[in-house]
């Protein structure tokens, strides 16, 4: 794909991996749109990257997710790209006694919302010049971690929902790309919790180099190894990943 000249919307972009990916987005000459839930993070993200323009939206909301397209349509009707990035991660016991609307929010925000907002985009990007939608899933994908099952279970489904999606678009102009991070050190289910990933800026860096270049499927490190492993290798890195 082409990195200048776009107007991108990214999903949970005010920090981590959606910042990294705006930024180099702004450098490249494109319009960058990033959304998020919290009006303190969307200011730190344009104090850090003026350039960027920022909305509060909860992409947990149906309503909200509607009322963002309108926004785009009559703010930004060039927009071009839908980054969906926005993603929640719980250490969860599944047998702990726990409401199950906490639960179900891992859901909607992981799969649910970024189903909802690529189907709802589609309309608006078929009119569009270089149309894409990027999901970004995860490495666990292919091989969960136990302790973070309902994130595990959510990013394998995005996963497999980005590939039919790219077949059922194949005759359309909009290309569908996935980028597939590793452990990346970023602040993703609470600060500290990833130091142990690798840096983001190196993983951004490569990426977005290879989304250049024409690649659909995008990972970096263990997660590259990962999606290109074979069954057996990953039932082995399952029995790695949780047997630590």
């Amino acid at each position: 794909m082409q990195l200048g000249a776009n107007t991108v919307l990214i999903t949970g972009g005010a920090s981590g991996i959606g910042l990294a990916l705006a930024e180099r987005f702004v450098q490249a000459g494109s319009t960058v749109v990033v959304v998020g839930r919290r009006a303190d993070k969307l200011a730190e993200a344009r104090q850090h990257l003026p350039a960027l323009h920022t909305r509060v939206c909860d992409v947990s909301l149906e309503a909200e997710r509607r009322g963002l397209l309108a926004w785009v349509q009559q703010e930004f009707p060039q927009l071009n790209v839908l980054v969906n990035n926005a993603g929640v991660q719980r250490r969860v016991q599944l047998a702990d006694d726990e409401d199950w609307e906490v639960r179900r929010q891992e859901l909607v925000i992981n799969l649910e919302a970024p189903i909802h907002l690529s189907t709802l985009f589609i309309p608006h990007l078929q009119q569009q010049a270089a149309p894409v939608i990027i999901n970004v899933t995860s490495g666990l994908s292919f091989a969960p971690a136990a302790f973070v099952p309902i994130y595990s279970a959510t990013k394998a489904a995005l996963h497999s929902f980005t590939l039919s999606l790219r077949h059922q678009l194949a005759a359309t102009p909009i290309q569908v790309l996935e980028i597939v991070p590793p452990a990346v050190n970023t602040d993703l289910g609470g600060p500290g919790l990833h130091t142990f990933g690798v840096p983001v800026d190196d993983f951004a860096d490569s990426v977005m180099a290879r989304l250049a270049a024409g690649e659909q499927e995008v990972g970096y490190g263990t997660s590259e190894l990962a999606r290109l492993a074979s069954r057996a290798e990953n039932d082995a890195r399952f029995q790695q990943i949780n047997n630590r």
